[in-house]
């Protein structure tokens, strides 16, 4: 620590910072452009001047930057002195000299980054009479709008997207006040997190296209914590609805998992919750609606008069929904609702988790890691935050080359020049290319049982001592040599693996990695398993039994009514299999917010809320328990599908919070999930948290076509947030804050106001409870049995070369089963096809587009060849989680092509 003096006060501040950095984490208003946490410093804009003075006795200083300057002991600045004010004044001046009077009518209006700076400096008056000049927009495709006029040519777009996120489709082009910043020529932006782009840039010159089909301004834009429910990571975002609607995702910072980035899927799957999908009102096969009582005393009574029922429960609802259908139905009766793969994969996993010597790191820890094994798991795809999160992990060694050099670590232009291509190593084993392999130190393409077998060889070359042999040639050798040498010289090693390669040989082998390295260092190996769906570890902890093993108890007769929550039972199982069960069932509840196949194929419907209308708990990969809050409440009969299960089993539940201490105290698991957010009893001086900001306008105009006068607003009894714009604003606790703002801070910068340090943990902590640490088990018993792994793997790695395995590929926009209903992820969703390498195509006297019959458990496919160089040899791919083709699981199998 040391103590400096900015404007004749004294603040205790960190050496090793930069001045601007250490001026907002002491919430002092410094203007700034170019300069963003994630990004570091280049000094572009020059919009944070300062006057630094050389001792005590200087009384004139001079002009610095403050993003470029780094405080130590001793030093003086001046915010406020009259040049350095008038410095900045003159700098907005000349950058809004083009910009467009366009505020009333711009998206970013009330948020904007901008307005905020300009206001900031004084500068209410424009003296420039000239001719601005004008540029062409393009068409960025389905997810961004591009108004170049705005640009005030600050660089964070392409500072972000090229150098934090690895893209290469968005260039700066010309120079002076003519650059220009797009696409060599119109088109979609390719990387996976162009959606940040709204939130990065400073002005209006990328918004939202998503947003703008349904706009509103964010002052009347009701909000609330929540989560992400596209995938296991559990990113943080804060929803907003207007007029019943869900109208955007906004990032919310976490300093543990998503910091200041989602992923484009995460960002614009919402409008789920908009589609015309949605199930709105009950519905019975062959009868008139009843009502909302009628309902619950149908299903009450079909219940009672039920001789066997099994509830099939769902990773994507909440713990306390699968809570409530495991005790309508009894432990015994309870079907977790996996694929069979992932069932297998998830419980090694957890097993792993729970007994072996390892610690799931989050997102903040995976970018501190210093070398990485990644098998098995297309992880851009499967789980792109972690992808990004992984993309900043290599630049650690150039942080170690710039820590020598004693450059700063946020000179990020200086640290990008001293580093070059130099980064800490990546190795990457999966059955194709990636979008990280532009990154890694070395690439292994293979099978599922090579991948595997490559994870034990590691293993075997990390502890020699193991007596366990493997024939393996000299280049597969060499390269698990060089894997494990990196994993033992490095400081922070991880282990990245997951369910995407849908074998539990590949998970299995990752954990012996894991568990070898760990007994070899003497503490935890950092691994993160990648899971498919927002509580799939959570519904796995709760423990139940297979899907087949429902399957079975009705075929046998032992079960003559199911239940089942939240799942599309088609995107588990082959279709004739799934037909079968639903038909031989005597009766077939389902609870749900879309109606899918097998809610079409129900003699009940009950409509469920989706995670916007409704309040509950979810368990992510890293084995954080996180709440997510109720954005608007649900209308017409739907209801939270704990309400539905309780009512018909006669519990005395009356709201969540009660169903969410049950379940922590019958099942010890959980015992941890109330401490995941405050109770519905909190208030901060007696008041509730409002979930509308308080510039909220016109709520009596809202529902002017249908009451002359305000209604009431909804009551929320059962939540500390208020669906009102009274309340707290001030000392929310960050499990609790729908949205930042503070004076003087209306964009998405004013988390800064939030954080306890400027891009680390905020103030209060991160919200979430972790569920899983690290056994205290030896590491060693856990690192035994390799042999008999590798001695099943030997019978498959000799198949025969004119047979194909069929595998899955991920795709970040399709393969997830909610976000595929927004129109624009639709745009971008492949279309199904079947992948073979060049090779095996050729021998199949094949060529691209060329169409091909499969046949699988019963079912037929006609699908067009894509022939993919980047895939392993043998191996037939398929696009991962398209509708009817979502159950295709690769397994021990291989696979004859036939016309």
């Amino acid at each position: 620590m040391a103590e400096i003096e900015i404007d004749g006060q004294h603040y205790s501040i960190r050496t090793g910072d930069n001045l601007l950095k250490t001026c907002l984490e002491q919430r002092l208003d410094l203007p700034y452009f170019c300069w963003h946490p994630a990004l570091g410093s280049v000094g572009a804009c020059r919009q944070c001047a300062v006057i630094q003075y050389q001792n005590a006795e200087d009384q004139r200083g001079r002009l610095v930057m403050a993003c470029m300057t780094p405080v130590a002991e001793g030093m003086r600045f001046s915010l406020q002195d009259p040049q350095a004010q008038g410095f900045r004044a003159g700098i907005i001046e000349l950058l809004m000299s083009n910009h467009p009077h366009d505020c009333p009518v711009c998206e970013e209006g009330g948020e904007c980054h901008l307005q905020d700076m300009t206001e900031m400096t004084g500068h209410t008056f424009r003296q420039y009479r000239g001719r601005k000049r004008t540029h062409r927009n393009q068409n960025l495709g389905p997810f961004i709008n591009h108004e170049m006029n705005r640009c005030i040519a600050c660089y964070r777009c392409v500072r972000y997207y090229q150098d934090y996120c690895g893209g290469h489709d968005l260039q700066v082009f010309a120079a002076h006040h003519h650059v220009y910043f797009g696409r060599h020529e119109d088109g979609a932006l390719e990387n996976e997190f162009s959606g940040n782009l709204v939130e990065v840039c400073p002005t209006g010159v990328f918004t939202d296209k998503t947003f703008s089909r349904h706009y509103t301004r964010k002052w009347d834009l009701q909000s609330a914590p929540s989560i992400c429910p596209h995938c296991a990571i559990g990113c943080n975002i804060s929803p907003g609805e207007r007029y019943g609607t869900l109208r955007r995702i906004a990032n919310r910072y976490h300093g543990e998992i998503n910091g200041y980035f989602l992923c484009d899927r995460g960002r614009f799957g919402y409008e789920f919750v908009n589609s015309d999908r949605r199930i709105h009102r009950s519905l019975l096969r062959n009868q008139p609606p009843l009502g909302m009582k009628g309902v619950v005393n149908l299903f009450s009574n079909l219940l009672k008069k039920s001789d066997g029922i099994i509830g099939i429960a769902s990773p994507r609802a909440s713990l306390e929904a699968n809570f409530a259908l495991r005790e309508l139905v009894g432990a015994e009766h309870f079907h977790l609702g996996f694929s069979g793969s992932e069932q297998v994969q998830i419980a090694a996993i957890l097993d792993i988790l729970r007994q072996g010597p390892v610690r799931v790191a989050s997102l903040r820890e995976v970018e501190q890691a210093d070398a990485i094994f990644m098998l098995g798991e297309d992880v851009a795809n499967t789980a792109p935050r972690l992808a990004l999160s992984l993309r900043q992990a290599i630049r650690n060694e150039a942080f170690a080359i710039a820590d020598r050099l004693k450059i700063p670590r946020w000179q990020d232009a200086a640290v990008r020049t001293c580093a070059q291509s130099q980064g800490s190593p990546l190795f990457i084993a999966s059955f194709a290319a990636t979008r990280l392999d532009d990154v890694a130190t070395d690439t292994y393409r293979g099978g599922p049982e090579e991948l595997a077998r490559l994870g034990y060889a590691v293993a075997r070359h990390l502890n020699p001592a193991a007596q366990e042999t493997m024939e393996l040639n000299p280049e597969f050798d060499e390269l698990a040599a060089r894997i494990a040498s990196a994993l033992k010289s490095a400081e922070r090693p991880l282990i990245v693996s997951g369910t995407g390669c849908q074998s539990p040989s590949v998970t299995r082998a990752a954990g012996q990695v894991a568990c070898v390295l760990a007994d070899l260092r003497g503490k935890p190996s950092a691994v993160h398993f990648v899971l498919p769906e927002c509580n799939s570890l959570g519904l796995a902890m709760m423990g139940g039994h297979s899907l087949a093993e429902a399957f079975l108890a009705v075929e046998r007769g032992e079960a003559k009514t199911v239940i089942v929550l939240e799942n599309d039972l088609y995107r588990r199982a082959a279709k004739p299999r799934v037909k079968n069960f639903l038909e031989q069932a005597g009766h077939v509840v389902v609870i749900d917010h879309l109606l899918h196949e097998t809610a079409q194929q129900a003699e009940l419907v009950l409509a469920a809320t989706t995670f916007a209308e409704s309040e509950g708990t979810w368990v992510s990969s890293e084995g954080r328990a996180q709440r997510y809050f109720a954005v608007f409440p649900p209308t017409d009969e739907i209801q939270d599908s704990w309400r539905w299960l309780g009512k018909a089993g006669g519990k005395s539940w009356r709201s969540i919070e009660e169903v969410t201490k049950d379940c922590a105290e019958r099942l010890p698991a959980f015992r941890a999930i109330t401490w995941a957010a405050p109770e519905a009893g909190f208030r901060i001086n007696g008041q509730k948290i409002p979930r509308q900001p308080h510039r909220y306008s016109g709520r009596t105009a809202m529902l002017a076509q249908a009451h002359t006068h305000e209604p009431k607003q909804p009551a929320d009894e059962q939540s500390p947030l208020a669906y009102s714009m009274e309340g707290a604003l001030a000392g929310r606790p960050p499990a609790l804050n729908p949205s930042v703002w503070a004076p003087g801070w209306n964009s998405s910068q004013a988390v800064n106001q939030f954080q306890a340090e400027i891009g680390g943990h905020l103030n209060g902590g991160d919200p979430g409870m972790r569920l899983i640490e690290p056994s205290a088990e030896n590491p060693s018993e856990l690192a035994t049995g390799m042999s008999d792994a590798i001695q099943n793997l030997a019978p498959i790695m000799n198949r025969q070369a004119w047979r194909l395995r069929l595998v899955p590929l991920y795709h970040v926009f399709g393969s997830e089963e909610l976000s595929m209903l927004s129109p624009a992820l639709a745009e971008r969703t492949p279309n199904p096809y079947l992948a073979l390498h060049p090779e095996d195509a050729s021998a199949l006297d094949l060529k691209e587009g060329d169409t091909v019959g499969i046949k699988l458990a019963g079912q037929q496919w006609r699908l067009p060849v894509l022939i993919l160089p980047n895939l392993t040899r043998g191996l037939a791919g398929i696009p991962a989680g398209l509708p009817e083709m979502a159950w295709v699981e690769q397994g021990p199998v291989f696979w004859d092509l036939g016309g």
